[in-house]
């Protein structure tokens, strides 16, 4: 993976905001959210993502050659990972630099554990 010098813009997610959403808010999220990770690729795309350093920055391009994808492919799942909430990507000049959504990944795993813990309706 290329790296430069210049971090991603913050980006996160809190998971303390989950303590005062409602259960049906909840799973309707953690459906959202797992729409984004029904794709092997875009699950790789997110363990790239997430083993990246802050300062590291990840563009299309160096997703490519870490994947066996063409660009559009790779593009296309970058889409909907970025629709779903994983990640966001900004623009630097001709390319965009990807980076995942801090505290997204315990964001998600507090969602499964809230949507199966809920007993509200058994």
């Amino acid at each position: 993976m290329k790296t430069d010098n210049r971090t991603c813009k913050p980006f996160s997610i809190d998971v303390r905001v989950l303590e005062k959403t409602d259960s049906d808010t909840c799973k309707k999220m953690l459906a959202e959210l797992s729409k984004g990770l029904a794709h092997p690729a875009r699950v790789e795309i997110i363990r790239i993502l997430a083993h990246n350093s802050p300062e590291a920055r990840c563009i299309c391009g160096d997703i490519v050659g870490a994947l066996p994808l063409v660009q559009s492919s790779v593009s296309q799942h970058l889409k909907v990972l970025k629709e779903t909430g994983w990640i966001h990507g900004e623009i630097d000049g001709p390319r965009v630099c990807y980076c995942i959504v801090h505290g997204i990944i315990e964001y998600y795993v507090e969602l499964v554990r809230r949507s199966i813990q809920d007993k509200s309706k058994i």
